[in-house]
Formats: C-alpha cells, sequence, structure tokens
C-alpha cells in the first residue's frame, strides 16, 4: 500500500476518534454514493521532523513556522518543538530559545515556554503569520514536532542554513518532513567529493527498527550494517554511507525501510568543491514523474534514476519549458536496468528559461514504476554550488511553503493536462507586513516562473500558499537564491499537497452515544 494511503487511513481514523464520527457502510459498488455522504474536514493533528541542520561550526540556521487560514478548525490548538534528544517531550526541560551561554536552540532566548532546551521557540499566535527563530553551530540538535487544532491543517517549518566555508558551504534547505515507513534517495553517494548523512528521526515513543540499503550502477550494495539500525524514541541518527559499503559511487540511489515504528528521513549531501543541500525523498515509484522548477540558469543538471522492481524502464524525457512540453535534443529516452542506478548528465538542460522534467515510463500493463532526482549546478568551475529536484507530488488542492525573502525567491509552476488556474497568497511577514494574492493561468505542459506576490510594509519572511483552483495537474517548488563571494547559492524544496484535509463518510446515524456506554 503506497504511504499516502496509509497517511489518509490513519488521518480518517485518528480524526474519527477525536470528533465522534461514526461510518455506515455503503451497499457494495456504491462509490457515488459514498462521494456524496464524505465530508471533507481539517485534520486536527499534524508532525514534522527536521534533522539537524549542520556539523559545521560556521553554521547559521533559520526555522520558519507557518499554517495557512483553514476554514471549519476551532479556535484551539498549539505548536510544539522539541530537540530529538532521546527523551520524551514530556521530560524535556522546557528551556526553549538560546541562554546566555549562547548553547542550544534560537535567539529568542527563552521568551517563550513549551519547547526543550535546544529547540527553538516557533509559538504563532494565530494562523496566517509565520513564525522564526534561529540557531548557530554544530550542536543545534534534530527536532520533533506537533500542530493540533487551527494549527494542524496544511502545517510546515521550513529549515534554512547558511555556512560560510567548508565542505557544504553555501545555502541548504529542506522542508522538515513527514514521518512514514518507506523513502526512496536517488542521487545520494559515496564518492571520495561527496560526505553523504542520510538522517533518521523518530518521534515516537517507542525504538524504530530500519534498514538502509544501497543501489549503484551494479545494483545492490550488500552490507549488514544497514540492517536493523535502531532509532530510539524522540531520538535521531545521521549515518555516515560510506559507513555502510567500501563502494566508491558516484551516483547512488538509498532505500529507507522500517520495520518496526516510523520515522522521518532525509540525506545531506556535503561536496568539497561544489558546496552542497538536503536531498528530500521523492515521492512514490510511479510510471509518471514530474521534476518541477529547474533552475533557468543551470549550468548543469544530472538525472538520477532507479526502477526498483524486477522489471527494466525505458524512460521518455520530456522538458517544460515556457512554451509547453519540448523533448531534449539527444535525451529522448533513458534506459534503466531493473535494480541498478542510472545517471545521465543533460547538460544546461534548461537554456536560459524556466523548465521541469516530465518522465514517462509507459502505460497500462506496461507501465514500469520508478523514482528519479536531479542534481543541479549553477555557477562555473571554481564557484558552483549545488542543490537536488526530487520527483514531487501534485498540488491538489493547496500547498505552502515558508522563509521566504522579498528578493531571491523563485515559484515555479507546472500545469499538466490541462490549462491550470492558481491563486497564490503571500502571508504577512513574520516581523510585519500586509497579506497579499495574485491568481495565474498556467497553459498545459508549460512552467512558468511568476512573479511573485510579496505582501506590503514586509518585515522578516513570508509564507507562499499555493492553492490550485481549476484545471489540470500543477506542479510547484520554489528557490532561494542568495549569493556569496560570488558563489550562487541555491536551495530548491518542491511543494507536494499538504493534506490539511481528509475525506470523513458522514453518519447516516448519530451513534456517538454508544461511546458512552
Amino acid at each position: 500500500m503506497k504511504r499516502t494511503t496509509l497517511s489518509l487511513i490513519a488521518g480518517t481514523a485518528a480524526l474519527a476518534a477525536v470528533t465522534g464520527f461514526a461510518t455506515m457502510n455503503s451497499p457494495a459498488g456504491s462509490e457515488e454514493s459514498t462521494a456524496r455522504t464524505a465530508a471533507q474536514l481539517p485534520v486536527e493533528r499534524s508532525s514534522r521532523l527536521c534533522p539537524a541542520p549542520s556539523n559545521s561550526d560556521l553554521a547559521d540556521t533559520v526555522y520558519t513556522s507557518f499554517t495557512p487560514v483553514t476554514k471549519g478548525t476551532d479556535e484551539q490548538g498549539k505548536v510544539r518543538l522539541a530537540a530529538a534528544d532521546g527523551q520524551s517531550p514530556e521530560n524535556s526541560t522546557g528551556e526553549g530559545g538560546k541562554g546566555e551561554d549562547g548553547k542550544g536552540g534560537g535567539k529568542a532566548g527563552g521568551k517563550t515556554g513549551g519547547t526543550s532546551a535546544g529547540a527553538p521557540t516557533l509559538n504563532p499566535k494565530e494562523p496566517g503569520t509565520p513564525v522564526a527563530d534561529d540557531t548557530s553551530g554544530a550542536e543545534t540538535p534534530a527536532l520533533t514536532g506537533t500542530a493540533t487544532g487551527r494549527f494542524a491543517p496544511g502545517w510546515t517549518v521550513q529549515q534554512t542554513t547558511e555556512v560560510a566555508a567548508g565542505a557544504g558551504r553555501g545555502l541548504l534547505g529542506t522542508a522538515c518532513g513527514l514521518p512514514d515507513t518507506e523513502f526512496w534517495f536517488p542521487g545520494a553517494s559515496t564518492a571520495a567529493s561527496r560526505t553523504d548523512y542520510v538522517h533518521l528521526t523518530n518521534p515516537d515513543d517507542s525504538a524504530a527498527v530500519v534498514d538502509v540499503e544501497l543501489y549503484g550502477k551494479g545494483g545492490v550494495l550488500k552490507s549488514t550494517v544497514g540492517d536493523g539500525i535502531t532509532v530510539k524514541p524522540h531520538a535521531s541518527e545521521p549515518i555516515l554511507l560510506s559507513t555502510l559499503t567500501e563502494a566508491d559511487e558516484k551516483d547512488l540511489t538509498v532505500h529507507v525501510s522500517v520495520r518496526s515504528g516510523r520515522v522521518a528521513a532525509a540525506v545531506l549531501a556535503l561536496d568539497g568543491q561544489r558546496g552542497g543541500d538536503w536531498l528530500a525523498p521523492t515521492t512514490d515509484p510511479a510510471a509518471r514523474l514530474v521534476l518541477p522548477g529547474i533552475p533557468k540558469d543551470a549550468t548543469d543538471v544530472t538525472l538520477v534514476a532507479f526502477a526498483p522492481g524486477e522489471a527494466d524502464a525505458d524512460l521518455k524525457v520530456r522538458l517544460a519549458s515556457p512554451s509547453g512540453l519540448i523533448t531534449p535534443a539527444g535525451h529522448e529516452a533513458v534506459h534503466l536496468k531493473a535494480g541498478m542506478t542510472t545517471a545521465v548528465d543533460l547538460g544546461d538542460l534548461t537554456r536560459g528559461e524556466a523548465g521541469s522534467l516530465v518522465l514517462t515510463s509507459g502505460e497500462g500493463e506496461s507501465a514500469v514504476p520508478v523514482v528519479a532526482a536531479l542534481r543541479v549546478l549553477r555557477g562555473k568551475s571554481g564557484k558552483q554550488e549545488t542543490a537536488f529536484v526530487p520527483a514531487t507530488a501534485p498540488v491538489d488542492t493547496r500547498a505552502s511553503v515558508a522563509g521566504n525573502d522579498a528578493k531571491g525567491t523563485v515559484l515555479s509552476l507546472t500545469a499538466l493536462g490541462t490549462s491550470a488556474t492558481v491563486r497564490v497568497s503571500a502571508s504577512a511577514g513574520s516581523e510585519g507586513g500586509t497579506a497579499t494574492t495574485k491568481q495565474y493561468t498556467l497553459k498545459a505542459g508549460a512552467t512558468e516562473n511568476v512573479a511573485l506576490p510579496v505582501p506590503d510594509g514586509l518585515k522578516g519572511t513570508y509564507a507562499l500558499t499555493v492553492e490550485r483552483l481549476s484545471g489540470g495537474q500543477v506542479y510547484a517548488s520554489r528557490t532561494l537564491e542568495r549569493t556569496y563571494e560570488g558563489v550562487p547559492a541555491f536551495t530548491v524544496q518542491t511543494l507536494p499537497d499538504d493534506r490539511g484535509t481528509v475525506a470523513v463518510p458522514r453518519a447516516d446515524q448519530d451513534l456517538s452515544v454508544l461511546q458512552k456506554r
């Protein structure tokens, strides 16, 4: 079963248990009846897990928490972030922010309680306005977080780190992840020039047991070290990939599977010459993948793909350009051998225009599920920076991304199937400003870097919310850009749907009285 389905079932069960909804069986085959009686209700609890941002003493990290306004929520709720230090949140010290000794969490200095030592203080007053806090150094811990009530639907936390020098210097960013039981990371490496870690964070009260498998160009890299890794409750484990195998592989696919419990997973990829960034997990294996928002000034783009099943795959490669879908010359198709990682250098694929990659591996019975990600370089030799674009799910209804600046923020939108209408909302600023919105019509098969709305009187950072109003499927990503001593630093975050609401069948009869017996 796909993890989206598992999450939906879990969300429905949790919501039904909290709100007292009861369900009745529909007649066999009565899908129309089920759809007619289902209510789309806001989720009441969300989890986010942030990996330890850096092992560099020169790292400066900003966390931004944001929840969009959702109709139908009650007036109660809270947000909590705690250090993943092996203690349950209930046993934490409650010392939010960074103390006088400069150690621990954000600069808030304990002005608001409710977080454990080492965690930033991100307690919002109301949905629709982001809250930011920062921290410095190599001792910043991984975080486990929950949002409840009115702060739960669509809650997102952005972690953005600047590293002044050394391996992985530049701009590193990730949207703090969701706990799950399976993850795919094409684009990792154990090459001598790279130092890659897979970060595993456990949000629960019991230990999780995890297997980490590596697949190179010749197939699986055998290792017993990656089997049965224990991640303690409310703790995080960074695992250096080169300790799992002796193979020197430039391009790897990492598969994280959880035997018991659940974790969040992300790969930190550090390059001694080309900076580094977080590699987020791809969407589930599928016969069509979309990798949105390749920077228009990308100097080199590498596709890393993997077919996890037993069948080979022939990928049809297309670029969604501003004018529509085109086939890149010389890269019309890519053959993937089952169980083997394939990397293809696509060069300066976008050639100065906005673009997204669309991959298909057959239709119907001939379709072969695959996973894929892009490794992207900006800049010239000696002053290059690396980031990743994983395949992502579409924005079915709504998605948000926090931590945007007035300058250096690029929002890339792609419509597939038919043209689409979207609304983009810019929130109030974390330190002041008035929210604003814009509406766009996207051409079918095209990618557009839209002219962003920016809050009036913006102070601090702001959040962007993308809502699909009508039309075809919409895929989105956000790029943050900075320049450090001539190096074009950047990081890309994709925007899958926030799943802020869940379909709950309406009861034909009030059975809440049964719960009181």
